[in-house]
């Protein structure tokens, strides 16, 4: 039980970066079965404080016309390359699945405990893609949390973007990196 295929799966989890994410990405159906695992996650009060934006296709590409344009912006004196970095930042993965956090006010719910919920989301989709053969890469950067690129993406006042999904095919192999070691990361509360 101590090496059960569920544990297997989490241990063998791994992002791919999105410069190494290619087509084919999922089709509507293996989305679908994708976010039907992302959205069991701990969710207190089912208050579901999160929804999904999805870009794709030309959208990438109208998206990252976007992000040059705010890019230079925020920063005149942004290079060239920096510029053209964000314009390609949505151009190589198939598929961009956005997770927006929508925390409403509740009494008894924390704001922090439904950013947490959405947070849970993107990694249960990581999770979901693992599992059925795609790669898939959880990024935020500046554009995540620019004024901006939200009103860009029609968000509500109240939302935020918990993370951009990329999902597609891996184009390498990702080696394994260095994990920490939990025994390190354990301490006992004795009171």
């Amino acid at each position: 039980m101590l090496d059960s295929p569920a544990l297997q799966a989490l241990d063998a989890r791994r992002s791919v970066p999105a410069l190494q994410l290619g087509a084919p990405g999922p089709d509507p159906a293996t989305l679908q079965r994708m976010l039907v695992s992302a959205v069991r996650v701990p969710d207190h009060g089912k208050r579901v404080p999160y929804r999904f934006l999805r870009i794709a296709g030309d959208a990438r590409l109208e998206l990252g016309e976007f992000l040059a344009r705010r890019s230079r912006e925020r920063d005149p004196t942004a290079s060239d390359a920096q510029v053209e970095k964000d314009r390609l930042r949505f151009s190589h993965a198939p598929l961009i699945i956005t997770v927006i956090a929508a925390p409403t006010p509740s009494p008894k719910v924390p704001e922090q405990e439904q950013l947490m919920t959405a947070g849970c989301v993107c990694f249960a989709l990581l999770q979901a893609a693992q599992a059925l053969g795609f790669g898939a890469q959880w990024l935020t950067a500046w554009m995540a949390f620019d004024p901006a690129v939200h009103a860009h993406l029609g968000l509500a006042g109240h939302e935020r973007i918990a993370g951009f999904i990329h999902i597609g095919t891996a184009m390498t192999a990702v080696p394994e990196r260095e994990r920490p070691d939990p025994a390190a990361l354990l301490q006992d509360w004795v009171g």
